[in-house]
């Protein structure tokens, strides 16, 4: 009974997990610009307001806390049903405090980001990238224009309403010694797949049965 007493005890006046407390910390100080955080898998997630994401790299960089002297990546998510439809995320590393962390805020399709580049100058690259493939505008930028994708490409190849094919082909012609932008035209005439082996295709009596059902009926 004393031993369980004792690890009762113990886990009672455990300290809390380095995350929790810098989560708590960032919250405390920043205040409505933090719209919630959480600690889950070993990584502290903190989500921002838009217009406040600035203000918050800033203080996340320089706040001794902190110390987050590093940009790893700026990505976004595409959430095509929700009203603001993207998720943009950024990854920093304090190497001072040996932690990570991940902002996350949402925008919507005709809202801007401000930019972090005044901050993290080594973010230009990951925004130019962001706004190639999924059309988010970062406000302030200094030169944001497509990075992967050439100039004359159409939409967005993240977002997950782009077609597979895209909307234009590129090809050299030799007749006008230039390279051409046409529309995609697929050069496979029949496109209908029923997800069946060659050997199994053809009409069914009851569609919602395919072949090799009657297996798992016992047939």
């Amino acid at each position: 009974m004393a031993d369980t007493d004792t690890a009762e005890t113990a886990a009672a006046t455990e300290a809390p997990h380095p995350l929790e407390t810098l989560g708590r910390h960032i919250e405390a100080r920043l205040g409505r610009a933090v719209l919630g955080w959480r600690v889950a898998v070993g990584e502290l997630t903190v989500e921002v307001e838009r217009e406040a994401i600035a203000d918050v790299v800033s203080f996340l960089r320089h706040d001794s806390a902190c110390l987050f002297s590093t940009i790893v990546d700026v990505t976004a998510v595409d959430w095509p049903a929700r009203e603001r439809r993207f998720d943009v995320v950024y990854h920093l590393l304090s190497m001072y405090r040996n932690h990570r962390i991940r902002l996350k805020l949402q925008a919507g399709e005709d809202e801007m980001v401000p930019t972090i580049t005044g901050i993290f100058p080594g973010a230009n690259w990951f925004e130019r990238e962001v706004f190639d493939m999924f059309g988010i505008v970062f406000a302030g930028h200094p030169d944001l224009r497509r990075i992967l994708t050439d100039y004359g490409f159409r939409g967005h190849p993240l977002r997950k309403d782009f077609p597979t094919t895209g909307y234009v082909e590129v090809r050299y012609d030799e007749v006008s010694k230039r390279v051409l932008y046409e529309p995609v035209k697929l050069s496979q005439e029949y496109r209908l797949f029923d997800f069946l082996s060659p050997w199994e295709g053809g009409a069914h009596a009851d569609p919602s049965l395919l072949p090799g059902d009657e297996k798992a009926r016992g047939g």
